[in-house]
């Protein structure tokens, strides 16, 4: 078996399993939704029924999670505005990662449940992980390292900065700001 040294995976390995159900210390989108450490906590944007955060521990550059804004683990319970908010959410953080990091494609998806992959299962998150062609090179094929090969903060600055550049100029466009 090989190995692979990683010792930034420890804090996840460490505090994931106790961020939630009960007699745990919080959700962590929960606690990210609470507190207003933006950068601290790479949340990127937010709005009223849901945000966007980087993953801390990203599969690729650029890999970003949208939640609603309330605790809910059940793709069933979400009410049609939370539903039709991450969706709305999704398309702006795309088109971002599409103006800043030109990504060939993309993998967007959910693992529901602890079984299903979920390292937070009890609230719902979409996962955005940009991809482009040959980001699988040799490295994860022979070594089985991924690079990724811009900081997290770099990456959020660029981010944060084009979401709310996005935003001010649909305010500026919609009918009600005229």
């Amino acid at each position: 078996m090989k190995r692979l040294w990683a010792p930034w995976r420890m804090t996840f390995i460490r505090e994931a399993p106790r961020t939630c159900g009960p007699g745990r210390r919080g959700c962590l989108f929960c606690r990210l939704r609470r507190e207003r450490r933006d950068e601290e906590n790479l949340v990127l944007l937010r709005r009223t029924l849901g945000f966007a955060v980087m993953n801390r521990y990203p599969y690729n550059n650029g890999h970003l999670m949208v939640a609603p804004a309330r605790h809910v683990a059940d793709v069933e319970r979400l009410r049609p505005d939370e539903w039709l908010e991450l969706h709305r959410l999704i398309k702006d953080c795309m088109r971002a990662l599409r103006l800043e990091m030109r990504p060939d494609g993309y993998n967007i998806g959910m693992n529901l449940g602890r079984v299903a992959g979920a390292g937070v299962a009890h609230h719902l998150h979409v996962h955005i992980v940009p991809r482009w062609l040959g980001d699988s090179n040799f490295m994860p094929l022979l070594a089985e390292t991924k690079v990724v090969s811009e900081h997290l903060l770099e990456t959020y600055r660029r981010l944060r900065k084009r979401l709310l550049t996005q935003r001010r100029a649909s305010a500026s466009s919609s009918p009600s700001s005229s």
